[in-house]
């Protein structure tokens, strides 16, 4: 319904004396000074894989450099089945090689993941809605698992129930959600009492082409200005989602075209929150620099005699400083 309201509206000019103009400009500079007025209170952020990318995870679509284009070594029928729950139930080997890989502790948050802390510091957040399982946000981890056998459903610290031999999957807290899974149930309500009361939308690195996530950003207030910082336009077309950047009904979508971290440091800068973001960054890396180095130490204290030498020890989870979930 949202969307359909909105469509006739942009494309027939049905409902436009409805159309309130809540940025004086549709630039980041315009976004700037609506963060700094009175009227926004509740800001939504909505990110992909793409603030991400700058941490050295790829991404999912871009051509060569995505994950998408990099699964061949997993012999995958179509690259979407790594994350297809009818795929993993019968060969869970690629997302296990994959969650591996992105397990806890090998990656730093970004810029782009400090900027949102920095508004939730700064009690403007609403929520954070997220496609990743990155760890790098704290809206879950890989550090607890449940088996998907519907007679079991227990939690195990490991990947194998070994009472049935069924493989278990490396869930968050609130769980991954694979293609053919249903959504929380916490999901569609948050989205019930959040979005009518959203005053910025914040879409960061995301294609917004997975639903139902992409068909969020129409259910803001039609006066609600959404701002599109990533590398490339996204949902420019009417049938998917209703965003305008350029034609001359445009009046409360801005779209900066630049990387996440690029797009958020820029946006700090017209905040006056530059130092303080640059700060954040700094004090914490240094943080989880010795964290790293503590639990290094410690790995090579535990070693047996005769070994020399140590690495740091990844099989522990290891407390993430981002609290930006809510």
């Amino acid at each position: 319904v949202d969307f359909l309201k909105n469509f006739f509206s942009r494309t027939l000019g049905l409902g436009g004396e409805s159309q309130q103009k809540s940025l004086e400009e549709l630039s980041l500079n315009g976004v700037a000074k609506y963060i700094q007025s009175e009227k926004c209170k509740n800001i939504i952020c909505m990110v992909g894989a793409g603030i991400s990318t700058s941490a050295g995870i790829p991404d999912f679509r871009s051509p060569g450099t995505g994950l998408y284009d990099n699964l061949q070594k997993y012999d995958l029928p179509y690259p979407e089945a790594i994350f297809d729950i009818g795929y993993f139930k019968e060969h869970p080997e690629p997302f296990f090689a994959l969650a591996r890989e992105l397990y806890p502790g090998q990656f730093k948050p970004t810029i782009c993941h400090y900027f949102i802390r920095l508004l939730k510091d700064k009690g403007l957040l609403k929520r954070c809605y997220t496609q990743n399982i990155d760890t790098l946000e704290p809206h879950g981890t890989f550090y607890t698992s449940h088996c998907i056998s519907a007679s079991c459903r227990q939690q195990y610290p490991t990947s194998l129930d070994e009472r049935s031999g069924v493989m278990c999957v490396w869930r968050p807290i609130k769980y991954i959600v694979f293609f053919g899974e249903s959504l929380p149930a916490r999901f569609f309500s948050s989205v019930q009492s959040d979005f009518p009361a959203c005053d910025l939308l914040i879409i960061m690195g995301t294609s917004l082409k997975v639903q139902p996530f992409a068909s969020l950003i129409s259910k803001v207030p039609s006066s609600t200005p959404r701002l599109l910082i990533n590398k490339e336009k996204a949902a420019c077309l009417a049938w998917v989602v209703a965003m305008d950047f350029d034609s001359e009904k445009a009046y409360r979508d801005v779209a900066y075209l630049a990387t996440c971290d690029d797009g958020c440091r820029k946006l700090a800068e017209l905040l006056g929150w530059k130092e303080e973001l640059e700060e954040m960054v700094k004090h914490e890396y240094a943080k989880i620099d010795s964290s790293s180095a503590t639990g290094a130490a410690s790995s090579q204290q535990r070693q047996p005699k005769g070994k020399t030498e140590a690495k740091a020890d990844t099989t522990k989870p290891r407390k993430n400083n981002l609290a930006i979930a809510e």
